[in-house]
């Protein structure tokens, strides 16, 4: 409930005479319409108010309006003087018509009315106009707010029309655009403003705003375009470019004047310096810098401080606070002032890490406004408890942000002198707050949205990266700003036989939902066929046919890098990416310049060359997506200069510092996604042999002679009878289960000698459950596993390698 001290003591209709009569006369017709006006958000809590009056062409047009956009409750500038709507009605019957949600759910415009439940006024005024009044209290107008209406509506007067203006007789502060051709007539004072001389001026409105901040277009061309207004006032503040220094606030004032068939014909009004006209609180364009300051806030802190920093400064309150609703406690997003030695004892004991959250049913009073749903004001002296009292000891405004039939969230705006309420205060705090309660429910949906974008990012890619033998990689991702939409960029380090390792970057087409699965799919074909163990080339050329069956209307880019460990060697191939970026261990830098193929999933047949790199211990390789080198202002050429710059300058040791240094600059116009890995060499390079086994009666015999004779030569003399054993089952079980070659690879590194036997079957060895006395076979996989401290199989080129390793006590 709002108490206003020693008001509170008379009835509201004696307060809204005694408001009414103590409005100044020497305001002009059309400022003093809006004052009374501000009188029905005031005393009788109306959210929305606005004059009607008859045009041309039978209509009855909106000519003053204040509180919150008539939009909210799908109310339109113009109505037929003819039809149904109440203020057509109204008109014609001269009497006051009430409406519940009931009834205007029954009527004509029931389809252009929001989902929230509302009351509507509709009074007669004098010059057969109407009062329109819109109300969100449940009960809608009671006795005391339709009296206070009544007397509102006989005091409105209707402002007489603007006459138009032209030829040499035009003011230096005015203009006169006519909306058919789209020229326009200016006073001298509006070229200076726009920094435009008599003789640069073409007479065309595009030459005006082609000088206005591009932000603030959309406003300015509801204006100027005919087929989006509707007959009535229209007053806006925008920007124009300056030569130096910041854009220039203007404002515009002005009126659609019709033509002979009722629709718009001419705008008339003036155009000034935003800083000398008068800056009451109550100005439209107060609440057109907040509603555009909403409409680019993104999350609840956008949100909470773009409501700050339109508040404070024109009311000048002393600290303002916005905060969620969430159960039973307020959960402050937004202080002004931050230290919290300017708020509340309460409020310090709740401090948390940052930002205080209260308990509600400490405040019983704010509790009440917060059911109620209404803007409360409580002037100095009110009795309040300690926790509101301390925030405004000179007085206290609660703006409860509510939206959709819910609060969310609330605005406490405070003052430590005595603070005398106007009705231009009120109107501001009304508008202001159904604004922000507007733009808090879609913070929180942004809130949810975006973290469920964030889930579904990480779940796609690596959550970490494998410690690589004789190397370090790291890897970073950054989503882009323009949007919540998950993109298609992806990396991967996958660890392959032999100390290879695969590096693995792509972008898939677009920034959806069908993007981000799409590119899950081809990491994961990627990394099978990969482990499979074929070469880069019939890896990519794979995904490509894959892509293809996938009957997708996408396609992706993709750079694959087969990095030899042991060698410090690569292979590289490129599908429609960009090249592998080189930093040498003398800081020199290279981009490679070789053929590619196509993007996969373009063409069936494509063919993706392969391309060698020579890497030295100390080389970095980088690799990237185009979101962090192409930008509106730079093409891709110029990208990887920078990139290549960045890296010739930066500290390879400390390669995570790195990557955080490429991706300082990125513009996160797209999605950017950045793979670095540092190519060290192995400390103890392997020692390796292989023999092909021939199909003859003696093969097994042959497989441990050519082991032994590696085993003398590499100076190994421990465990050799339980090596030549393991060798002698492998090599036995690849030749009676399986046709086609057989090769047999020794490995010897860090004190561990590996066996590995390939074959051309794909079919992994059992290892029986139970072996009986009668049993002729089955006990070689035993032997293996008993002998060795591990063993296991790979997929290797459409086949498998089964490998064992021993242990060698030196």
């Amino acid at each position: 409930m709002v108490s206003e001290g020693a008001e509170g003591r008379r009835t509201r209709t004696l307060r809204a005479e005694l408001a009414l009569k103590t409005l100044t006369t020497d305001l002009d017709s059309r400022e003093r319409l809006r004052r009374v006006l501000e009188q029905a958000l005031v005393f009788a809590g109306a959210t929305f108010a606005g004059v009607y009056t008859s045009g041309e062409a039978d209509l009855l047009c909106l000519v003053e309006s204040v509180g919150v956009p008539r939009t909210l409750y799908g109310l339109r500038d113009g109505y037929p003087a003819s039809g149904g709507a109440p203020v057509a009605e109204v008109r014609r019957a001269g009497h006051p018509v009430w409406l519940g949600p009931e009834e205007l759910a029954a009527g004509g415009d029931s389809r252009r009315l929001p989902t929230g439940e509302f009351h509507l006024a509709a009074l007669p005024v004098r010059g057969g106009g109407c009062l329109l009044a819109v109300s969100e209290h449940p009960a809608g107008f009671d006795t005391d707010d339709r009296a206070c209406l009544t007397l509102i509506a006989e005091t409105v007067a209707i402002p007489v029309p603007d006459e138009a203006v032209a030829g040499e007789d035009l003011p230096a502060g005015s203009f006169d655009l006519a909306m058919d051709t789209g020229r326009v007539e200016v006073g001298g004072d509006i070229l200076t403003l726009f920094g435009l001389g008599p003789d640069d001026f073409d007479g065309k409105v595009e030459t005006l705003l082609g000088l206005t901040v591009p932000e603030d277009l959309p406003s300015l061309m509801s204006v100027v375009e005919a087929d989006h207004m509707a007959i009535g006032d229209r007053e806006l503040e925008f920007r124009v470019l300056q030569p130096s220094g910041p854009p220039k606030w203007l404002r515009l004032r002005g009126r659609l004047l019709p033509g002979g068939d009722g629709r718009p014909a001419r705008l008339v009004g003036t155009v000034g310096d935003a800083s000398q006209l008068r800056s009451g609180v109550n100005d439209v364009a107060r609440v057109q810098r907040l509603a555009a300051a909403l409409a680019m806030a993104g999350t609840v802190r956008d949100v909470s401080q773009a409501v700050v920093a339109a508040l404070r400064k024109p009311l000048r309150a002393d600290r303002i606070a916005l905060a969620e609703l969430e159960g039973d406690r307020l959960v402050v997003t937004v202080l002004d002032p931050p230290e919290p030695e300017s708020w509340p004892e309460l409020w310090r004991q709740e401090w948390r890490s940052e930002w205080p959250d209260a308990p509600v049913r400490t405040m019983p009073t704010l509790a009440a406004a917060l059911r109620e749903g209404r803007a409360a004001i409580w002037p100095a002296g009110t009795d309040l408890e300690p926790a509101l009292a301390e925030v405004g000891p000179g007085g206290l405004a609660v703006l409860p942000l509510s939206a959709g039939g819910r609060v969310s969230g609330a605005c406490l705006i405070g003052w430590d002198t005595p603070h005398v309420f106007g009705p231009d205060e009120r109107a501001l705090l009304t508008a202001s707050a159904g604004l922000a309660g507007q733009a808090l429910m879609r913070a929180h949906a942004f809130d949810a949205e975006h973290e469920l974008v964030g889930m579904l990012q990480r779940q796609l890619l690596p959550r970490r990266l494998p410690k690589l033998p004789g190397g370090v990689a790291v890897a970073r991702y950054l989503p882009t700003t323009a949007g919540l939409e998950v993109g298609g960029d992806w990396y991967d380090v996958i660890p392959l036989p032999d100390n290879h390792v695969a590096l693995v970057i792509g972008d898939v087409q677009g920034h959806n939902a069908g993007a981000a699965t799409l590119m899950g799919q081809m990491r994961t074909a990627l990394r099978a066929y990969a482990v499979e163990g074929h070469p880069p080339d019939v890896v990519v050329s794979h995904a490509n046919r894959l892509l293809i069956d996938l009957e997708t209307d996408l396609f992706a880019t993709c750079c694959y890098v087969d990095v030899d460990m042991e060698e410090g060697s690569a292979w590289y191939v490129r599908a429609g990416h960009l090249p592998p970026v080189l930093r040498h261990p003398d800081g020199r830098t290279e981009i490679p310049d070789l053929d590619g193929g196509p993007p996969l999933g373009v063409v069936t047949q494509a063919e993706f060359p392969m391309s060698p790199l020579r890497l030295q211990p100390g080389t970095v390789i980088a690799l990237t997506t185009d979101g962090l080198v192409e930008s509106k202002e730079a093409d891709i050429d110029e990208g990887l200069d920078r990139l290549a710059h960045g890296l010739a300058v930066s500290d390879p040791a400390h390669l995570g510092l790195v990557a955080d240094a490429l991706l300082g600059n990125a513009r996160r116009e797209d999605d950017v996604a950045l793979l670095l890995m540092r190519y060290d060499g192995l400390a103890t390079r392997p020692r390796r042999e292989n023999w092909t086994v021939w199909r003859v009666p003696e093969a097994a015999r042959h497989a441990r002679r050519f082991t032994k004779r590696t085993l003398r030569v590499w100076g190994v003399t421990e465990e050799v009878d339980t090596i030549l054993l393991v060798v002698s089952e492998l090599v036995t079980n690849a030749l009676v289960h399986t046709d086609g070659p057989v090769r047999l690879d020794l490995t010897l590194v860090n004190h561990r000698f590996r066996v590995a036997v390939a074959d051309s079957s794909p079919r992994t060895p059992v290892k029986p459950t139970s072996i009986g006395w009668e049993a002729t076979g089955g006990r070689g996989i035993l032997l293996v596993e008993a002998m060795s401290v591990a063993w296991g199989t790979v997929p290797v080129s459409g086949g498998k390698q089964v490998w064992a390793e021993i242990a060698l006590d030196r």
